[in-house]
């Protein structure tokens, strides 16, 4: 089978989450057999009408998944195991993860009924384990969700650290600091390659603690005498202490608006996490409570359209209102790509006379990514051969890169989805491209992106649609008049002779063709979806995506 890893290679191909930042898919291969690393998703824009979830391809995989040997999870964030949930049933292999990455995991499978049918083994902090040829630990670091992990990955041909996303946090509130000393410790492995995330590598110095979070947090919060509304990840459990303290220390309840966050707070609370916090309220409750008693955590930190604080923006929570006088804090920073979503409901918050605190205004957030500062550390603990930046746009596995020329890293290999990099033997280098691509939920379908309905999907939201229906007697002939719809083009109250327009085109075009071409019902609807078509370029410089309905009595 092509690109079957011999006994001494060692292969790296990232399937999703190289020159993007979302969508996570990694593959190692190794003596036949191939160990993934992550299975996450990215959210869909404006140019995906009807799509909020992507997740990479992983056709190359399923066509061997006979030689998967288990996906190993390197956190909870969404774009790292949010696709499992969709993708697993095509894939059947054992899952990896820590407690607090299981216990988020088990909450979405529960609501595609798989629960009872995927093997999740919990691997505790600093945990070594064998799945097929691969010898894997676990190494404990800090990041924006309980329980992150950089992944030593041992080989007969040599060994890898994978870092997952991480950070170095002095005071990281919830759970222990990054694991420092077995990371400084793999400088005498003679690590073959690390494969590292390149989030945060355009900015420099370093990313900043959690505690000065809830500082920020308390401070501004006491400033206000309103309702005060905190956006943030879901995941984020750290924060979700922070609020519920600084809120505690106003003597204000926490109320958590949103599916999600509830989800979280029961996997953070099965895994002993919050006990400092005072129980959190449900969003039926705020209303009995004075606008100076009620913190509300949301979700919207993103501007899903969606989210709670979305539709409290918009005016259609059904439990939660804000006006004049009330306070949004914006706990967290724009993934690329949603700036324009996040801007819509800050807009619709602003009219409202609703006051927005962002991290630009004060210290309300720390990113979950290393900067430049802890990059370098990291390649000066590891000190590995090879470099390979990930997990970020081009721009920033590039910055990523220049950092390990700094440390003095002397092969360096940047990937983008589907390229197959060999790390060993020899030097390392991009030996080929396999097929790769994106898929959308589509409902409650996995499909792909750019399949004919997607692209049917555009081309209606672009140049709208036309739905006309023919009827031809025996003799070939219009039986009655053409009848027509047309969506997103013209309002058929008002634009009544446009319509007759193109019916009385419609009517031409049938009536030029040979007797024996209106008995061949493909000429006839190619004929009829031409007149359609150029009608409306005639008349509105629009070809709709068209549909004949063709009847014969």
């Amino acid at each position: 089978m092509p690109y079957r890893p011999a006994n001494d290679a060692l292969m790296f191909l990232p399937l999703g989450g190289s020159g993007e930042i979302g969508m996570n898919l990694n593959l190692y291969g190794h003596a036949g057999k191939w160990l993934m690393v992550d299975l996450g998703i990215a959210f869909g824009d404006e140019t995906m009408p009807g799509i909020d979830v992507l997740v990479a391809d992983p056709h190359f995989i399923r066509e061997r998944r006979e030689d998967l040997v288990g996906l190993v999870l390197t956190h909870a964030h969404e774009d790292h195991l949010g696709a499992v949930q969709y993708l697993w049933p095509e894939l059947e292999c054992p899952i990896y993860a820590a407690p607090f990455t299981a216990a988020v995991l088990r909450a979405k499978l529960h609501e595609r009924a798989l629960t009872n049918k995927v093997k999740i083994t919990e691997v505790p902090r600093g945990g070594r384990f064998k799945v097929g040829p691969f010898d894997v630990q676990m190494v404990g670091v800090t990041h924006s969700v309980p329980e992150s992990r950089v992944l030593v990955i041992r080989t007969g041909a040599g060994t890898v650290v994978h870092t997952g996303d991480w950070k170095f946090d002095a005071d990281p509130v919830v759970h222990p600091v990054t694991d420092s000393e077995t990371l400084a410790a793999l400088g005498d492995d003679n690590v073959l390659a690390l494969i590292g995330d390149s989030t945060n590598a355009t900015v420099p110095g370093s990313s900043g603690t959690e505690v000065s979070v809830r500082e920020g947090l308390e401070a501004v919060i006491g400033r206000y005498r309103g309702r005060v509304a905190v956006t943030c990840f879901s995941t984020n459990v750290a924060r979700l202490e922070s609020v519920a303290l600084a809120a505690a220390a106003h003597d204000r309840r926490v109320a958590l608006v949103g599916r999600s966050l509830w989800r979280i707070h029961e996997a953070a609370k099965s895994c002993g996490y919050l006990a400092n916090c005072r129980d959190f309220i449900s969003e039926h409750d705020i209303g009995y409570l004075p606008k100076d008693k009620v913190v509300m955590i949301c979700t919207g930190s993103q501007g899903e359209p969606r989210s709670a604080l979305a539709r409290i923006a918009a005016g259609d929570h059904p439990q939660v209102v804000m006006e004049r006088g009330d306070t949004v804090i914006f706990s967290s920073r724009e993934i690329p790509g949603n700036e324009r979503a996040i801007g819509h409901v800050q807009n619709r918050l602003l009219r409202q006379g609703i006051e927005l605190v962002t991290v630009d205004q004060e210290p309300v957030h720390v990113s979950g990514h290393p900067a430049r500062d802890e990059l370098s550390q990291m390649l000066r603990w590891v000190k590995p051969k090879i470099l390979v930046p990930v997990h970020g746009e081009l721009r920033h596995q590039m910055a990523h890169a220049e950092v390990g020329r700094e440390c003095g890293i002397g092969e360096i290999v940047i990937p983008s989805n589907g390229t197959l990099v060999r790390l060993a033997p020899g030097p390392a280098e991009i030996v080929g491209e396999v097929v790769h691509g994106k898929l959308a939920i589509d409902g409650k379908r996995v499909v792909p992106l750019d399949c004919g309905a997607m692209r049917s999907r555009h081309r209606v939201i672009f140049a709208g649609a036309a739905v006309i229906t023919v009827v031809l007697n025996e003799r070939g002939e219009l039986a009655t008049a053409p009848k027509l719809s047309a969506l997103g083009l013209v309002d058929e109250d008002t634009d009544r002779d446009l319509m007759l327009d193109v019916i009385d085109a419609v009517r031409e075009a049938v009536g030029a063709m040979a007797k024996p071409a209106r008995r061949d019902d493909q000429a006839v609807i190619h004929v009829v979806k031409g007149a359609v078509r150029r009608s409306f370029n005639a008349t509105h410089g629009k070809k709709p995506q068209t549909e004949v309905h063709l009847v014969r009595i």
